[in-house]
């Protein structure tokens, strides 16, 4: 099955909504199921290495993304975004290979099992 999770959010805005996508992802794939990640508005910085992890907080959610990433999860971020969104706007992706487009959203979309959204 293939899952399809869409992230908005900031990584670090004083909820968990990006650290429990990024949870649910971790379990889906250790499921076995195909994990999709596609990142738009603010929660781009989630693949930036400019992104830092506060030092309040329990978990480094770029480091967590870029372990999805490495063990097979999918992985897409709006090319658009780049320079329009997040607090580090401008700031590369960690892999250029990544940058995304609307059309890789639609893509996935349409050929996702299921689609869920952060």
């Amino acid at each position: 099955m293939s899952i399809l999770i869409i992230f908005n959010h900031q990584p670090y805005d004083g909820s968990d909504v990006a650290w429990n996508g990024l949870r649910l992802a971790k379990n889906l794939l250790e499921k076995g199921e195909e994990v999709r990640i596609f990142l738009m508005n603010d929660s781009v910085d989630l693949a930036r290495d400019a992104t830092k992890k506060p030092e309040l907080y329990d978990f480094d959610l770029v480091k967590i993304l870029k372990e999805l990433y490495s063990n097979g999860a999918k992985l897409k971020v709006c090319g658009t975004c780049q320079a329009r969104c997040g607090l580090n706007k401008n700031e590369p992706y960690f892999d250029s290979e990544i940058k995304g487009t609307m059309d890789n959203l639609a893509s996935w979309v349409i050929d996702s099992d299921k689609v869920l959204t952060f």
